[in-house]
């Protein structure tokens, strides 16, 4: 029994043909609200996607740009941080049952792309493009008060924690 994602886009791949010109896919409010429960968001306000797909190198090439406006918890404080997100992506969905034989590897070009496997007849562009924009997320966000809180919880800056401020500490100390 498998979990069907938040936000579920399937394409039948006996449909690619409908997929060569751009398509584009919103996500409405009830999506953006389980997807910010499952990604642990403030808001996600917006989610969409343009996207053209078609079958290329035993897999399907899926080639787009999504867009997000979202708010994550500040690292430090919990205050919501906005983020913007609007950024091209390219995808290529190939058989889970696909396998390099032992020992081959797998040559990347310049075009590299984020592989997903898929079992069956579909593909599922909606929950491609939420895994999309959670990997375009800033991984740790801080607010502007983020340093403030910090420094008065007691909390070392980087610099101040560094092997180096240590030997500087006790070059300063005075025999």
């Amino acid at each position: 029994m498998s979990l069907q994602p938040e936000f579920s886009r399937p394409v039948r791949l006996d449909q690619l043909a409908r997929h060569a010109d751009t398509v584009t896919i919103r996500a409405d409010e009830a999506e953006r609200a389980a997807l910010a429960k499952r990604f642990n968001l403030t808001a996600l306000d917006r989610l969409e996607a343009d996207y053209t797909l078609r079958e290329e190198a035993g897999g399907i090439l899926a080639r787009g740009r999504v867009r997000a406006t979202l708010a994550q918890p500040c690292v430090a404080t919990g205050a919501s941080v906005p983020e913007t997100i609007d950024t091209d992506f390219v995808l290529r969905f190939v058989p889970e049952d696909t396998r390099l034989p032992e020992g081959e590897e797998l040559e990347l070009d310049a075009e590299d792309c984020d592989t997903i496997g898929y079992s069956g007849q579909t593909i599922d562009m909606g929950e491609a493009v939420a895994e999309t924009v959670a990997l375009a997320m800033t991984p740790y966000p801080r607010s502007p008060d983020a340093d403030t809180y910090l420094r008065e919880a007691g909390v070392l800056s980087e610099e101040e924690a560094s092997p180096f401020a240590a030997l500087l500490a006790l070059k300063d100390q005075k025999p």
